[in-house]
């Protein structure tokens, strides 16, 4: 598989840009009042990833001057959760999708991943302690059945995207912070040269 790489320079110019784009949406009241802007949405099953992967992501993201989101970093009490979440997910650039053990057995975990593709997300997985072919849409009675095709549907997407595999027990959680990490840089700056042109 070819990767396309990017110089240090090409990769300063796009942060620049990207800087100054925020400034100019922060200033926009649509974006300040009623949506939740970010460059990359951080889509993981809590009880497996955020205290590792997730944060690790989300700090490793922040450090790079890129805005990502994950729900305990962005969201605070009183928020509304669907609708801070839909809107961040709605006006993202990216996502990342952590699948673990646990993934599919979270309502909002599918959720997120079917808003994901009905918005025509790019989604980069990655893989945690479990398969693409372990995944499936678990029903255990908390799903409602209208939504039970979109969680397949989006799903079946994400089982067919090529992405990062890490095992926690014997693999180096530096190397896949960096490549994923790298990998959403070249995302944005792609997105970006296709707004530009």
């Amino acid at each position: 598989m070819h990767r396309q790489r990017y110089s240090s320079a090409v990769i300063k110019n796009f942060l620049a840009r990207q800087t100054a784009t925020k400034n100019l949406l922060a200033t926009t009241d649509a974006v300040t009042k009623n949506k939740a802007y970010c460059d990359v949405f951080i889509n993981h099953r809590g009880i497996d990833t955020k205290r590792t992967l997730a944060t690790l992501l989300y700090d490793h993201l922040s450090r790079q001057k890129l805005k990502p989101f994950l729900d305990n970093k962005n969201m605070k009490p009183g928020d509304k959760l669907f609708d801070h979440i839909d809107n961040a997910i709605r006006n993202c650039k990216v996502g990342i999708a952590v699948f673990s053990p646990n993934y599919c057995k979270s309502y909002f975990c599918l959720h997120e991943l079917a808003l994901f593709a009905e918005s025509k997300k790019k989604v980069i997985p990655i893989f945690c302690d479990v398969k693409p072919s372990q995944l499936s849409v678990t029903d255990n009675g908390n799903v409602p059945e209208k939504d039970l095709p979109r969680f397949e549907s989006a799903l079946e997407e994400a089982k067919c995207t090529v992405g990062l595999t890490f095992d926690s027990l014997e693999g180096n959680w530096l190397d896949v912070v960096n490549s994923a990490s790298e990998i959403v840089m070249e995302s944005l700056i792609e997105t970006k040269s296709i707004n530009f042109h």
